[in-house]
């Protein structure tokens, strides 16, 4: 096992004896032994003193060892979870029940993978059949900050209301693998089946309903039929006789570039089949899609009565604070100061996090005399692919807004820009889809801006 394996496999295991995850500074210890490091090399990169990393590893060897049931050490961890991990595979191969990658037995000691049931339900009963999770594709599942309020929105839209097909969207690192993962763990109980894929590799249609159906049906011995029209119709029959919940990851990568928001990639226009007869049609399960834009179904079907839901992620606000704790920032009294310019993107401000960590010894106080927005190539990065998508139209818009230092109305916008009417508002409302401009309303009159950090790299890059 790589390292990443052994994360996922530690934690998976972890979770499906206690509920918990393990922290983030286990999952560094457990990473930097597994990889030969020392408690003083774990520390420096996590930046805390060797101390702490000898006291928190000390629990987490303890922990390991209640749930494996025998004595873990550094010493001996490697031969443990590799032991462990050929047994689970040579004893339970055959069963359908997955945890992260690792087919598990249902009658195993690891059937306790936590299945929230009802009020009315004893937890003795067993005659409620076990769900089916494919969560193979998924990403490790990372700590969530406060999304009580969206995870709220999203149980209640599926399972209530019985959603056909939601749009989870936002810019890259503001948390919609992680908000879409702790959602499986609160609502995979009212699904048979559970199924997660990622299109980050853009795959045709015909692949991922291949890919889909093989898992669903569970029949290798059935050869699948060639054409997409009948391998769509064979996952709708499946899907109105079955309460499943599939989510597609990476949607934005089927999507094209240099167009408004929410066309296809000439290649895989035909994704678009399977979108609208998903949210149109009448079943019994449910479609996600995580992506930095929603597709143009989404867009044309949504609506709090329909089937079809979108939901655009948002900055995590005060939550923040967790981020800036585990990175033992000092300074608490300015960190609303850092959340605000930097939007509570996760991502965002875990970067920038790291480096007043390495540059000022983590006082933000220090950082933030200087009165400089920081991106850094790292932050640079991720906006790159999503700045580099735009069409002509949003570039020169996008460009406009980023040399004003206050929000704009349109008819500035009108004045200034050179456009239509009609030009202008097809490029604003898909930025808008896009969660590159912020929008605000002031004495009855719509203003448009982009965010301090979206400023800072179009004008020092040649975006225009």
């Amino acid at each position: 096992m790589d390292v990443k394996e052994v994360l996922r496999f530690a934690d998976d295991l972890v979770f499906a004896k206690t509920g918990e995850h393990l922290e983030d500074l286990q999952e560094a210890i457990l990473g930097g032994v597994w990889e030969g490091q020392k408690y003083s090399q774990i520390a420096e990169v996590s930046h805390c003193s060797e101390g702490h990393v000898r006291n928190v590893a000390s629990k987490l060897w303890k922990r390991l060892s209640n749930v494996l049931g025998e004595e873990v050490t550094p010493s001996n961890l490697r031969s443990t979870l590799e032991r462990r991990q050929l047994f689970i595979i040579s004893s339970n191969s055959g069963n359908d029940f997955f945890i992260g990658n690792v087919n598990v037995c249902k009658d195993s000691q690891f059937s306790e993978y936590p299945q929230k049931r009802s009020p009315s339900t004893p937890t003795s009963d067993t005659s409620q059949p076990q769900t089916r999770l494919d969560l193979a594709d998924a990403p490790h599942i990372s700590s969530l900050s406060d999304r009580t309020s969206e995870l709220a929105t999203l149980e209640k839209a599926i399972v209530q209301e019985k959603c056909n097909l939601a749009a989870i969207s936002g810019l890259s690192g503001i948390g919609k693998t992680a908000l879409s993962l702790h959602l499986i763990q609160k609502i995979q109980h009212n699904f048979e089946c559970v199924i997660w894929r990622s299109l980050r590799h853009s795959p045709p249609l015909e692949s991922t309903l291949k890919n889909l159906l093989e898992f669903l049906l569970n029949k290798p011995e059935i050869e699948l039929p060639t054409s997409i029209p009948d391998r769509l119709s064979l996952l709708m029959e499946f899907l109105r006789k079955n309460r499943c919940l599939i989510i597609l990851d990476d949607v934005q990568t089927i999507l094209s570039s240099g167009q408004l928001s929410g066309n296809y990639r000439p290649e895989c226009e035909n994704y678009s089949i399977l979108f609208r007869q998903i949210g149109e049609t009448t079943h019994n399960s449910c479609l996600i899609l995580n992506s930095w834009e929603p597709p143009r179904e989404i867009t044309a079907l949504k609506g709090e009565k329909s089937p079809v839901r979108s939901l655009q992620l948002t900055g995590i606000g005060a939550a923040a604070a967790e981020i800036f704790r585990q990175k033992s920032l000092l300074n608490p009294e300015t960190w609303e100061n850092l959340i605000n310019t930097y939007r509570g993107n996760p991502l965002w401000l875990k970067i920038v996090a790291t480096t007043i960590q390495e540059i000022f010894r983590g006082r933000v106080a220090e950082f933030l005399k200087y009165d400089m927005l920081f991106l850094g190539e790292e932050l640079a990065a991720t906006l790159h692919p999503q700045i580099n998508r735009l069409s002509e139209l949003e570039k020169k818009l996008i460009c406009r807004l980023s040399h004003e230092a206050n929000s704009v109305s349109i008819e500035q916008l009108l004045k200034d820009a050179d456009l239509s009417p009609s030009d202008l508002c097809d490029g604003l409302q898909s930025l808008g889809r896009r969660s590159l401009v912020e929008i605000e309303e002031q004495e009855n009159e719509t203003l448009f801006s982009v965010c301090p950090v979206v400023r800072q790299y179009v004008l020092s890059n040649p975006v225009c």
